[in-house]
C-alpha cells in the first residue's frame, strides 16, 4: 500500500521564464500555453518565484476608471509595487514554494493547503526545476477505477497489512465509496481497517458493517475478566 507520488502526476514539460521577462511576454505565454501561472527561474534553472494571472491582473485593477464610476482602490504598498512592476522579478510571488518528485500526493496537498497556493514547482536534489504539480493533478487520484481501489484494499490493506483472511471481509467500491462487510477476528481491527481504507488514493468514503469474534478492547476485556467480578458485601 502506497500513495501516488508527485513524480507520477506532475507535468514535466514546464513553461518557464527568467526574472527579466517582460509583462507582455508573460501574458502572451500564459495565453499561448493555456496556463494560469508560470515559474520564474534563475540562470541555473532553479525556481525563484511564480507569476500568476492574478499578479498580472493587479495592474489592470489599479487603472483609473475613465468614466469615474468605479471607486479608486488603495492597495497595500506590496500590491502597489506589483502594480507598477514590468518584469517577472517584480511581479512574482517569491520565494517559490517547491515540492520533490518523491513526495506523496498527501505531502504535496498539505503544502498547498498550508501556503494557500494552487501549484508547486517540482525540483531535484540540486533544486533545479524538473516539473510542476497542480491541484488538478492531485485530484487525478480520484479518477482511479473502482476495481483498482478494491484490489488495493482487498490485497494490500486487508490481507497483507492487517492479516485478515481473504474470505472474511467483502469489499465493494462504487464511485470511490467503499463498503466493508463480514467478520474480523478482533474488534480492535475494525477502526484500523477503516482508517487505512480511507487513506487509499481515490477513496471518497468508507462505511463498514463488520462483526468480530473477540472483543479485545479494554472495555471488553474489563467486562469479561473474572478478576474484576464485583464481590458481595
Amino acid at each position: 500500500m502506497r500513495h501516488r507520488m508527485v513524480s507520477d502526476l506532475m507535468t514535466t514539460s514546464v513553461v518557464r521564464v527568467r526574472e527579466d521577462a517582460g509583462f507582455k511576454d508573460i501574458a502572451k505565454m500564459l495565453a499561448e500555453y493555456d496556463i494560469t501561472a508560470i515559474p520564474v527561474v534563475d540562470d541555473d534553472n532553479r525556481p525563484v518565484g511564480v507569476v500568476s494571472e492574478a499578479d498580472l491582473l493587479r495592474k489592470e485593477a489599479g487603472q483609473l476608471d475613465p468614466a469615474g464610476l468605479l471607486p479608486v482602490l488603495h492597495p497595500r504598498p506590496a500590491d502597489r509595487t506589483k502594480q507598477e512592476a514590468t518584469t517577472a522579478r517584480g511581479l512574482m510571488n517569491s520565494p517559490a514554494i517547491t515540492a520533490r518528485p518523491q513526495w506523496t500526493v498527501v505531502e504535496a496537498a498539505q503544502v498547498m493547503e498550508r501556503y494557500r497556493v494552487k501549484r508547486l514547482p517540482v525540483v531535484d536534489e540540486a533544486d533545479r526545476l524538473v516539473g510542476l504539480i497542480s491541484r488538478a493533478d492531485l485530484l487525478r487520484v480520484f479518477l482511479r477505477g473502482d476495481s483498482a481501489i478494491r484490489e488495493e484494499i482487498s490485497g494490500d490493506v486487508l490481507v497483507r497489512t492487517l492479516g485478515i483472511a481473504p474470505d472474511s471481509v467483502t469489499v465493494r467500491v462504487v464511485d470511490g465509496r467503499v463498503s466493508l462487510t463480514g467478520t474480523v477476528e478482533r474488534k480492535s481491527l475494525i477502526p484500523v481497517a477503516v482508517r487505512m481504507c480511507q487513506g487509499v488514493d481515490g477513496v471518497v468514503d468508507v462505511t463498514e458493517q463488520l462483526s468480530h469474534r473477540t472483543d479485545d478492547t479494554s472495555e471488553g476485556l474489563y467486562a469479561e475478566s473474572p478478576r474484576h467480578t464485583q464481590l458481595s458485601p
